[in-house]
Protein backbone atom coordinates (compact mmCIF):
# COMPACT_ATOMS: atom_id res chain seq x y z
CA UNK A 1 0.00 0.00 0.00
CA UNK A 2 1.48 3.05 -1.19
CA UNK A 3 1.25 6.32 0.81
CA UNK A 4 1.89 9.79 -0.28
CA UNK A 5 1.36 12.49 2.33
CA UNK A 6 -1.70 10.74 4.58
CA UNK A 7 -3.10 9.28 1.35
CA UNK A 8 -3.36 5.41 1.48
CA UNK A 9 -2.65 4.10 -2.36
CA UNK A 10 -4.35 0.99 -3.07
CA UNK A 11 -3.25 -0.23 -6.25
CA UNK A 12 -5.08 -3.97 -6.62
CA UNK A 13 -7.28 -6.65 -5.14
CA UNK A 14 -5.21 -8.36 -3.63
CA UNK A 15 -3.48 -5.89 -1.88
CA UNK A 16 -6.69 -4.81 -0.89
CA UNK A 17 -7.58 -8.45 1.01
CA UNK A 18 -4.36 -8.45 2.50
CA UNK A 19 -4.47 -5.14 4.40
CA UNK A 20 -8.33 -5.76 5.07
CA UNK A 21 -6.49 -8.88 6.52
CA UNK A 22 -8.21 -12.00 4.54
CA UNK A 23 -6.96 -14.25 2.54
CA UNK A 24 -5.77 -14.33 -1.04
CA UNK A 25 -9.18 -13.56 -3.93
CA UNK A 26 -10.49 -16.26 -5.50
CA UNK A 27 -9.89 -13.79 -8.43
CA UNK A 28 -7.34 -11.29 -8.96
CA UNK A 29 -9.48 -8.31 -10.18
CA UNK A 30 -12.92 -8.93 -8.42
CA UNK A 31 -13.71 -9.74 -4.66
CA UNK A 32 -16.44 -9.48 -1.89
CA UNK A 33 -15.76 -8.03 1.36
CA UNK A 34 -17.88 -8.80 4.48
CA UNK A 35 -17.64 -6.00 6.58
CA UNK A 36 -18.70 -7.94 9.39
CA UNK A 37 -15.46 -9.43 9.22
CA UNK A 38 -13.31 -6.32 9.18
CA UNK A 39 -11.92 -4.35 11.90
CA UNK A 40 -12.00 -0.30 12.22
CA UNK A 41 -8.60 -0.26 13.39
CA UNK A 42 -6.76 -1.37 10.05
CA UNK A 43 -6.94 2.16 8.71
CA UNK A 44 -5.20 5.06 11.03
CA UNK A 45 -7.87 7.92 12.11
CA UNK A 46 -7.81 10.21 9.33
CA UNK A 47 -6.05 8.56 6.78
CA UNK A 48 -7.68 9.22 3.46
CA UNK A 49 -7.60 5.61 1.06
CA UNK A 50 -7.46 6.07 -2.44
CA UNK A 51 -8.40 3.14 -4.78
CA UNK A 52 -7.82 2.04 -8.27
CA UNK A 53 -11.01 0.30 -9.10
CA UNK A 54 -14.43 0.38 -8.57
CA UNK A 55 -16.40 -0.48 -5.15
CA UNK A 56 -19.65 -0.95 -4.67
CA UNK A 57 -21.54 -0.92 -0.83
CA UNK A 58 -24.68 -2.75 -0.07
CA UNK A 59 -25.56 -2.15 3.53
CA UNK A 60 -28.92 -4.43 3.83
CA UNK A 61 -29.76 -2.76 7.09
CA UNK A 62 -27.99 0.94 8.49
CA UNK A 63 -28.81 2.07 12.45
CA UNK A 64 -29.11 5.98 12.39
CA UNK A 65 -29.27 8.66 10.16
CA UNK A 66 -27.18 9.13 6.10
CA UNK A 67 -26.94 12.80 5.12
CA UNK A 68 -28.83 13.23 1.87
CA UNK A 69 -27.63 16.01 0.00
CA UNK A 70 -28.69 19.37 2.54
CA UNK A 71 -30.82 16.77 4.88
CA UNK A 72 -30.54 13.74 6.65
CA UNK A 73 -32.91 10.67 6.65
CA UNK A 74 -33.66 7.75 8.31
CA UNK A 75 -31.64 4.35 6.14
CA UNK A 76 -33.12 1.59 7.98
CA UNK A 77 -33.89 -0.22 4.32
CA UNK A 78 -30.37 -0.37 3.38
CA UNK A 79 -29.25 1.40 0.51
CA UNK A 80 -25.91 1.28 -1.66
CA UNK A 81 -23.25 3.64 -2.24
CA UNK A 82 -20.53 3.89 -5.77
CA UNK A 83 -16.95 4.81 -6.18
CA UNK A 84 -15.08 4.96 -9.60
CA UNK A 85 -11.08 4.58 -9.64
CA UNK A 86 -9.00 7.21 -7.83
CA UNK A 87 -11.57 8.97 -5.71
CA UNK A 88 -10.04 9.85 -1.98
CA UNK A 89 -12.48 8.63 0.55
CA UNK A 90 -12.19 8.57 4.33
CA UNK A 91 -12.24 5.57 6.02
CA UNK A 92 -15.20 6.00 8.52
CA UNK A 93 -14.58 5.87 12.67
CA UNK A 94 -17.54 4.38 13.60
CA UNK A 95 -18.24 0.74 13.41
CA UNK A 96 -21.77 0.56 12.35
CA UNK A 97 -20.18 2.05 9.16
CA UNK A 98 -18.89 -1.11 8.43
CA UNK A 99 -21.82 -2.69 7.92
CA UNK A 100 -22.62 -4.25 5.15
CA UNK A 101 -20.79 -6.08 1.73
CA UNK A 102 -18.60 -4.22 -0.81
CA UNK A 103 -17.92 -5.40 -4.07
CA UNK A 104 -14.81 -4.46 -5.74
CA UNK A 105 -13.75 -4.88 -9.01
CA UNK A 106 -10.66 -3.65 -11.52
CA UNK A 107 -11.16 -1.69 -14.57
CA UNK A 108 -9.11 -4.19 -16.35
CA UNK A 109 -11.78 -7.24 -15.36
CA UNK A 110 -14.50 -5.02 -17.46
CA UNK A 111 -11.91 -4.17 -20.14
CA UNK A 112 -13.10 -6.41 -22.95
CA UNK A 113 -16.08 -5.88 -22.82
CA UNK A 114 -19.09 -3.46 -23.53
CA UNK A 115 -19.26 -2.91 -20.34
CA UNK A 116 -15.75 -0.96 -20.25
CA UNK A 117 -16.90 1.38 -22.55
CA UNK A 118 -20.27 2.36 -21.10
CA UNK A 119 -19.68 2.23 -17.61
CA UNK A 120 -18.93 6.00 -17.63
CA UNK A 121 -22.24 6.00 -18.07
CA UNK A 122 -24.07 5.12 -14.63
CA UNK A 123 -23.37 8.69 -13.48
CA UNK A 124 -23.67 7.60 -9.29
CA UNK A 125 -19.99 6.74 -9.68
CA UNK A 126 -19.65 10.15 -9.18
CA UNK A 127 -21.90 10.66 -6.66
CA UNK A 128 -20.89 11.67 -3.19
CA UNK A 129 -21.23 9.01 -0.73
CA UNK A 130 -23.55 11.46 0.99
CA UNK A 131 -25.57 11.00 -1.83
CA UNK A 132 -26.53 7.24 -1.24
CA UNK A 133 -29.15 5.02 -2.84
CA UNK A 134 -32.03 4.81 -0.63
CA UNK A 135 -33.43 1.38 -1.38
CA UNK A 136 -36.96 0.05 -0.13
CA UNK A 137 -37.58 -2.90 1.03
CA UNK A 138 -38.97 -4.85 -2.25
CA UNK A 139 -35.44 -3.16 -3.58
CA UNK A 140 -33.08 -4.56 -1.34
CA UNK A 141 -34.21 -7.71 -1.84
CA UNK A 142 -33.62 -7.31 -5.23
CA UNK A 143 -30.27 -5.95 -4.51
CA UNK A 144 -29.31 -8.86 -2.13
CA UNK A 145 -29.87 -11.79 -4.82
CA UNK A 146 -27.95 -10.30 -7.10
CA UNK A 147 -24.89 -9.99 -4.58
CA UNK A 148 -25.53 -13.23 -3.45
CA UNK A 149 -25.26 -14.31 -7.19
CA UNK A 150 -21.99 -12.73 -7.49
CA UNK A 151 -20.84 -14.36 -4.17
CA UNK A 152 -21.79 -17.70 -5.28
CA UNK A 153 -20.39 -17.25 -9.28
CA UNK A 154 -17.45 -15.95 -7.53
CA UNK A 155 -17.20 -19.59 -5.21
CA UNK A 156 -17.46 -21.69 -8.34
CA UNK A 157 -14.52 -22.84 -10.06
CA UNK A 158 -13.19 -20.60 -12.55
CA UNK A 159 -13.85 -21.86 -16.39
CA UNK A 160 -13.70 -19.98 -19.58
CA UNK A 161 -17.70 -18.47 -18.79
CA UNK A 162 -16.78 -17.25 -15.65
CA UNK A 163 -15.46 -13.92 -16.03
CA UNK A 164 -18.54 -13.64 -18.65
CA UNK A 165 -20.74 -14.44 -16.04
CA UNK A 166 -19.36 -12.10 -13.62
CA UNK A 167 -19.71 -9.04 -16.10
CA UNK A 168 -22.95 -9.44 -16.79
CA UNK A 169 -24.20 -10.16 -13.27
CA UNK A 170 -22.40 -6.18 -12.57
CA UNK A 171 -24.59 -4.75 -15.71
CA UNK A 172 -27.50 -5.80 -13.93
CA UNK A 173 -26.78 -4.35 -10.92
CA UNK A 174 -25.71 -1.06 -12.14
CA UNK A 175 -29.05 -0.97 -14.26
CA UNK A 176 -31.01 -2.09 -11.37
CA UNK A 177 -29.67 1.02 -9.62
CA UNK A 178 -30.31 3.75 -12.24
CA UNK A 179 -33.88 2.20 -11.87
CA UNK A 180 -34.08 2.51 -8.60
CA UNK A 181 -31.76 5.85 -8.20
CA UNK A 182 -34.58 7.54 -10.75
CA UNK A 183 -37.18 6.53 -8.16
CA UNK A 184 -35.33 8.40 -5.64
CA UNK A 185 -35.12 11.25 -7.23
CA UNK A 186 -39.31 10.75 -7.97
CA UNK A 187 -40.31 9.58 -4.51
CA UNK A 188 -37.45 12.58 -3.08
CA UNK A 189 -39.42 14.97 -4.82
CA UNK A 190 -40.30 17.55 -1.92
CA UNK A 191 -36.73 17.68 -1.22
CA UNK A 192 -35.41 17.77 -4.30
CA UNK A 193 -37.31 20.94 -5.33
CA UNK A 194 -36.62 22.54 -2.01
CA UNK A 195 -32.69 22.02 -3.58
CA UNK A 196 -33.95 23.63 -6.89
CA UNK A 197 -35.40 26.58 -5.00
CA UNK A 198 -32.29 27.00 -3.74
CA UNK A 199 -30.50 26.87 -7.25
CA UNK A 200 -32.99 29.51 -8.40
CA UNK A 201 -31.97 31.71 -5.23
CA UNK A 202 -28.66 31.12 -5.38
CA UNK A 203 -28.56 32.00 -9.32
CA UNK A 204 -30.80 35.23 -8.69
CA UNK A 205 -28.35 36.11 -5.87
CA UNK A 206 -25.64 35.80 -8.19
CA UNK A 207 -26.82 38.06 -10.94
CA UNK A 208 -27.33 40.74 -8.72
CA UNK A 209 -24.05 40.41 -6.50
CA UNK A 210 -21.33 38.72 -8.98
CA UNK A 211 -21.81 38.37 -12.31
CA UNK A 212 -19.70 41.65 -13.27
CA UNK A 213 -17.21 40.70 -10.91
CA UNK A 214 -17.24 36.96 -11.60
CA UNK A 215 -18.30 35.99 -15.21
CA UNK A 216 -21.07 33.73 -15.67
CA UNK A 217 -22.08 31.23 -13.15
CA UNK A 218 -20.23 27.86 -13.82
CA UNK A 219 -21.90 24.22 -12.80
CA UNK A 220 -19.09 23.36 -10.31
CA UNK A 221 -19.80 26.94 -8.59
CA UNK A 222 -23.58 25.61 -7.74
CA UNK A 223 -22.65 22.03 -7.12
CA UNK A 224 -20.55 23.77 -4.84
CA UNK A 225 -22.51 26.04 -2.81
CA UNK A 226 -25.34 23.90 -2.57
CA UNK A 227 -22.74 21.10 -0.93
CA UNK A 228 -23.82 18.46 -3.73
CA UNK A 229 -21.72 16.25 -6.50
CA UNK A 230 -21.84 18.42 -9.95
CA UNK A 231 -23.49 14.88 -11.38
CA UNK A 232 -25.92 13.97 -9.05
CA UNK A 233 -27.27 17.75 -8.94
CA UNK A 234 -27.61 17.25 -12.91
CA UNK A 235 -28.90 13.93 -12.46
CA UNK A 236 -31.28 15.11 -10.40
CA UNK A 237 -32.60 18.48 -12.36
CA UNK A 238 -32.87 16.23 -14.97
CA UNK A 239 -35.23 13.96 -13.37
CA UNK A 240 -37.28 16.84 -12.25
CA UNK A 241 -36.90 19.47 -14.93
CA UNK A 242 -35.87 17.95 -18.51
CA UNK A 243 -32.44 20.47 -18.03
CA UNK A 244 -28.96 19.26 -16.50
CA UNK A 245 -27.18 21.94 -14.61
CA UNK A 246 -25.29 23.70 -17.53
CA UNK A 247 -28.57 23.88 -19.48
CA UNK A 248 -30.87 24.76 -16.11
CA UNK A 249 -28.13 27.82 -15.91
CA UNK A 250 -28.58 28.63 -19.44
CA UNK A 251 -32.13 28.91 -18.95
CA UNK A 252 -32.02 31.15 -15.84
CA UNK A 253 -29.54 33.33 -18.32
CA UNK A 254 -31.83 33.71 -20.34
CA UNK A 255 -34.93 34.43 -18.69
CA UNK A 256 -33.17 37.13 -16.89
CA UNK A 257 -32.15 38.66 -19.46
CA UNK A 258 -35.59 38.53 -21.16
CA UNK A 259 -36.28 40.29 -18.04
CA UNK A 260 -33.91 43.50 -18.47
CA UNK A 261 -34.87 43.69 -22.49
CA UNK A 262 -38.64 43.90 -21.50
CA UNK A 263 -38.41 46.71 -18.41
CA UNK A 264 -35.15 48.63 -19.31
CA UNK A 265 -33.07 50.14 -22.33
CA UNK A 266 -29.70 48.87 -21.31
CA UNK A 267 -28.28 47.96 -24.59
CA UNK A 268 -27.86 43.79 -25.68
CA UNK A 269 -23.64 44.77 -24.91
CA UNK A 270 -24.75 45.93 -21.31
CA UNK A 271 -27.00 43.41 -20.50
CA UNK A 272 -24.57 40.77 -21.83
CA UNK A 273 -21.73 42.60 -19.87
CA UNK A 274 -24.10 42.71 -16.49
CA UNK A 275 -25.37 39.04 -16.74
CA UNK A 276 -21.40 38.01 -17.06
CA UNK A 277 -20.83 37.25 -20.82
CA UNK A 278 -17.36 39.03 -21.98
CA UNK A 279 -18.08 39.75 -25.69
CA UNK A 280 -21.58 40.62 -26.15
CA UNK A 281 -21.85 38.30 -29.60
CA UNK A 282 -21.90 35.71 -27.43
CA UNK A 283 -24.92 36.23 -25.37
CA UNK A 284 -26.59 36.92 -28.72
CA UNK A 285 -25.71 33.95 -29.94
CA UNK A 286 -26.82 32.00 -26.80
CA UNK A 287 -29.85 33.78 -26.55
CA UNK A 288 -31.05 33.80 -30.05
CA UNK A 289 -30.07 29.22 -29.93
CA UNK A 290 -32.10 29.61 -26.69
CA UNK A 291 -35.16 31.69 -27.24
CA UNK A 292 -35.52 31.77 -31.10
CA UNK A 293 -34.92 34.85 -31.44
CA UNK A 294 -32.37 37.82 -31.38
CA UNK A 295 -32.31 39.77 -28.44
CA UNK A 296 -33.18 43.33 -30.31
CA UNK A 297 -35.91 41.04 -31.97
CA UNK A 298 -37.32 39.68 -28.42
CA UNK A 299 -36.82 43.69 -27.07
CA UNK A 300 -39.26 44.86 -30.09
CA UNK A 301 -41.98 42.56 -29.66
CA UNK A 302 -42.48 44.67 -26.07
CA UNK A 303 -42.89 47.94 -28.46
Amino acid sequence: MQQQSNISHIQSISQLVRVLGFPAPLHPLITLVDYNNVSIDLFPKGQKVSLDFYKISFKPTFTGHIKYGQGYYDFEEGGLAFLKPKQIVFPPEDIESYEGIALYFHPDFIRNYQLGETIHQYGFFSYDVSEALFLSAKEKVVIANLFASIANELHNDIDKFSQDVLVSQIELLLNYSNRFYNRQFITRRAVNHEIVTALDKLLDNYFEENSLKKGLPSVRYVSTELRLSQRYLSDMLSSLTGLNTQQYIQHAIIEKAKEKLSTTNLSVSEIAYELGFEHSQSFSKLFKTKAKVSPLEFRQSFN
